[in-house]
């Protein structure tokens, strides 16, 4: 169980890793030389449970070029982020999965 976990951080990181650079080169390309920005402010619910998990995929959101997390409802599981551009739930938090098979 803990060396599943611990693959599941792994897998986490790489992939926060990923996120990062291809929000970059999103964020750089097609939004600033581009033009392309449309700020808007959404709601996220998210199936995290403990408050750890939550402040991780927050942190995880702010840490990705053209997202900010904004405000975090532990009680109601809802994460507020700013983005630069309309985007989906899944483009803002494709790492929820791994955070909660790592944390939960």
């Amino acid at each position: 169980m803990f060396l599943t976990r611990i693959g599941y951080g792994i897998i986490y990181f790489l992939d926060l890793i990923y996120e990062i650079i291809k929000a970059t080169i999103d964020v750089a390309f097609n939004s600033v030389m581009r033009r392309r920005i449309d700020p808007i402010v959404i709601d996220i619910e998210t199936v995290l449970e403990r408050p750890i998990s939550q402040t991780i995929l927050a942190n995880s959101i702010t840490l990705t070029p053209g997202t900010l997390s904004v405000d975090l409802d532990s009680e109601n599981n809802i994460i507020k982020v700013a983005a630069i551009s309309p985007r989906s739930k899944e483009d803002i938090i494709p790492f929820e999965k791994y955070i909660k098979k790592m944390l939960e």
